[in-house]
């Protein structure tokens, strides 16, 4: 994916913006394996055996192969333009029509303030009733006023916040990877379980039915796009440690479902709502139920902080490019964060909790971010005429090519709910386009007529 490395144009740096430049190599790496690794795995294991049956390493594994494809064009266009904004910065150099930038922005960021109320609604849930039993929509609400303020505080402290939360979640994939060893490891469990598929699926089809389920605990790959003005050195940092961070969770992942497999069977997994803490449980290592949901919330928290970070940081782009009110482009004088568009971002999540369904907010957001994916990987292609005055990443044609059709497959798999709940969410963007258009002309008007 990377022969074509560093294409390099006239020596420079990529310009100083706005926003203090205090991610470093290490920071990055912990800030998209955090995101990545995220919730989504901890519920996932369930619902992939249904589809997959004992399988459940294949989909994992090819959901992180097309993954990568679509990472690949990030590369490319993160280093070539790194400017907060992600996705639209893209598409509006590519196709120089405010409507369509303005759509694959807004993709992003509902998906991103969707995801974070989805992930506010999973830590008000089970998890958290194992502690205390609070209604879900209000502790949901407040934990995202709790992020929200850890977010404004400044982008270095979220992100030392993050070291020590990845870490935790990361912690609680091993034990679950360490429990399946152990267990086979006395004579328990049945390995041969990771090469079998349901008897009534064709193991192609259920592969690529599991591999959307899948895909979704890879996605949080995009949030690092919309930090890049906050990065040391992005065009030498940003491919390496996104290629790097994802090859680990694609890793994690793979051993994770086999262990998982190696423990309880298909049913047995699909039957449960937390399969991750059934199976620490079954496998007799010894670890409390409650350390264990502990460190699922951990995990749950770290995802929603890094989706907020991520759209935050791209409401403050948009506005800075005049795709949403110039007002979100507003920030703390010392503390030099977004704070307008934390506080516009938040909001709409907290409205969101309302809808209430886990399921129905999650594969919005795949469908959400496959429109937004297309649109980058055709992006790759389109500026390829375009030159810029510092190094960056060149990523192989094919790859953009191949990351358009992966995404178009995986389109095909959507339910007609989930295309009406995101159809709704793109209307409202679109009012929300005209508006600010209006609001423009009308200032300017007022402008040239004082």
């Amino acid at each position: 994916m990377t022969s074509e490395a560093m294409a390099h144009a006239p020596q420079g740096a990529p310009p100083e913006g706005k926003l203090a430049r205090k991610i470093t190599g290490p920071l990055l790496f912990l800030f998209i394996l955090g995101d990545v690794l995220g919730a989504g795995i901890y519920a996932l294991m369930g619902v992939l055996a249904g589809e997959v049956g004992g399988a459940l390493w294949v989909p994992l594994l090819a959901a992180l192969l097309l993954a990568l494809l679509t990472a690949g064009s990030y590369a490319e266009l993160v280093t070539k333009y790194p400017k907060a904004g992600g996705a639209a910065v893209f598409a509006e150099r590519a196709f120089r029509r405010p409507l369509v930038s303005f759509l694959v922005g807004f993709c992003m960021l509902a998906a991103g303030v969707t995801s974070a109320a989805g992930l506010s609604l999973a830590f008000a849930g089970d998890y958290l009733a194992t502690f205390i039993d609070v209604p879900a929509i209000p502790a949901a609400v407040v934990f995202l006023g709790l992020v929200a303020a850890l977010n404004a505080r400044g982008i270095s402290e979220s992100l030392k916040s993050n070291v020590v939360l990845t870490v935790i979640e990361l912690t609680g994939l091993l034990i679950v990877i360490v429990a399946g060893a152990v267990m086979v490891g006395r004579g328990g469990g049945d390995l041969g379980r990771v090469v079998e598929f349901p008897a009534d699926t064709t193991p192609a089809l259920a592969i690529l039915g599991g591999a959307i389920i899948a895909y979704y605990s890879f996605v949080g790959f995009e949030t690092s796009a919309n930090v890049v003005e906050e990065i040391r050195d992005p065009s030498k940092v940003y491919p390496r440690v996104l290629f790097a961070s994802l090859i680990t969770a694609g890793v994690v992942y793979v051993l994770v479902g086999l262990a998982s497999a190696a423990v309880l069977s298909p049913e047995e997994l699909s039957r449960s709502s937390g399969p991750l803490l059934d199976v620490v449980s079954v496998s007799g290592l010894g670890v409390p139920a409650w350390a264990f949901s502990a460190i699922a919330l951990v995990a749950v928290a770290n995802g929603a902080l890094l989706t907020m970070i991520m759209s935050s940081r791209l409401a403050f782009g948009m506005a800075e490019h005049g795709l949403l009110p110039k007002q979100l482009g507003y920030v703390l004088p010392q503390r030099r964060t977004p704070w307008v568009a934390i506080v516009g971002t938040t909001v709409v999540a907290m409205l969101l909790t309302l809808v209430g369904d886990l399921s129905t907010l999650a594969e919005t957001v795949v469908l959400l971010l496959l429109f937004v994916f297309i649109s980058t990987n055709v992006a790759v292609l389109v500026l390829r005429r375009d030159t810029v005055d510092h190094p960056h990443f060149r990523v192989w044609t094919a790859v953009p090519v191949l990351g358009v059709a992966s995404c178009l497959l995986l389109l095909t798999q959507q339910s007609a709910k989930v295309w009406l709940f995101a159809a709704v969410l793109l209307a409202v963007g679109a009012v929300l386009f005209l508006v600010t258009r209006r609001l423009g002309a009308s200032q300017a008007f007022s402008d040239h007529t004082a």
